[in-house]
């Protein structure tokens, strides 16, 4: 009898030291599933188009993240992200990239988070809450224009072969990265690294930050004339309530190894939200970038979008924006597609879901 009290009691330990660690430890499933509908004129010689986009508002994407407690403040996370292209059901990143948005593992404690993987950058991370759009391919600039054909002067937004750490004290928060460039014989060669420092204290938060890419100068096949790619941005925002206001800059520099110019601008934002109700919300920016030197195109976005909640996970959005370029430049109010005319206007009505 007391051998089967004895077995019992040990059973029961073990379903709840079982049942104790996978309270302690957890993976989640999430993701954006984000599509509409797009009418934009000037989209090439012969005239406008309509068009069903992809992640109007986000990037529709799904991912993996999970967290294991080691016990007095430690813990293992990881994180697997993928982008979706849901027009067509494709990778959103290109064929063979399943991981391309993240792919970390890493520790975490009370001194902060360190990763190790493909990740983005604390400059995107850190930068995302000061852009009035978040980064909506439909309409933002903020991660970069398209005004100047091939040249883009955008944020560093991922890094792979990353080491990132994250730590917040007293109402500031650093992140820092480091991105090795795998290149046998030289540590400067493609190698990346981006600090950032934030503040936030009640309604006002704010941001600057630093980054560079080494160019692979070794390289012969194919050759690759960069030198050097760096970035400086800052973000400034402030809560009133029921509206926000933020603004955000950009210092863009990229030089050469050969007698190539270097290419420089400064590109700024500024706008907001207001919430109508708590279910009707209005966004709006102005997004400007000064070019300096080559086709001093200096392209100017006005973004506005109406956004409507059918639930917490589930939102209708209208969005406009109009976009025009110096010196008949070609603009496109897309960061990744190039327009047929020196102004372009559009219009996206689309839907989002979140898990």
């Amino acid at each position: 009898m007391k051998s089967s009290m004895a077995r019992l009691a040990f059973g029961a330990s073990c379903v709840g030291l079982a049942g104790m660690a996978q309270a302690q430890s957890s993976v989640t499933m999430y993701g954006i599933v984000d599509a509409g509908v797009e009418y934009v004129n000037h989209a090439s010689s012969d005239g406008g188009a309509a068009r069903l986009v992809s992640g109007g508002k986000n990037t529709s994407r799904w991912g993996l993240r999970g967290v294991e407690d080691l016990g007095g403040g430690l813990k293992a996370v990881f994180q697997l992200e993928s982008g979706i292209n849901v027009a067509n059901g494709s990778l959103d990143d290109g064929p063979g990239a399943l991981f391309d948005r993240r792919a970390t593992v890493g520790l975490k404690s009370r001194f902060g988070q360190l990763t190790l993987g493909r990740t983005f950058t604390v400059t995107y991370d850190y930068m995302l809450p000061f852009d009035p759009m978040a980064y909506a391919p439909n309409y933002s600039w903020a991660t970069s224009s398209n005004a100047t054909g091939g040249r883009k002067d955008g944020l560093f937004s991922r890094s792979a072969n990353a080491v990132r750490y994250d730590g917040t004290f007293a109402g500031f928060k650093l992140g820092a990265l480091y991105g090795f460039g795998n290149v046998p014989g030289s540590m400067k060669s493609s190698s990346k690294y981006d600090f950032a420092v934030g503040y936030g204290n009640g309604p006002f938060a704010a941001v600057v930050t630093f980054d560079r890419q080494n160019g692979a100068s070794d390289s012969v096949t194919p050759a690759d004339t960069t030198n050097y790619i760096q970035g400086i941005h800052a973000g400034l925002s402030y809560d009133f309530g029921a509206a926000k206001a933020m603004a955000g800059y950009r210092n863009y520099r990229r030089t050469f190894t050969n007698a190539s110019p270097t290419l420089l601008s400064d590109m700024y934002w500024i706008g907001g939200s207001y919430d109508f109700t708590p279910y009707f919300t209005l966004y709006g920016a102005v997004y400007h970038q000064n070019i300096k030197g080559g086709s001093d195109a200096d392209p100017t976005l006005f973004s506005l979008r109406g956004q409507y909640a059918l639930s917490k996970r589930t939102v209708l959005y209208l969005s406009g924006g109009y976009a025009m370029a110096k010196h008949d430049s070609k603009v496109s109010l897309s960061r990744d597609l190039t327009g047929a005319a020196d102004t372009q206007a559009g219009v996206t009505a689309g839907i989002q879901h979140r898990f």
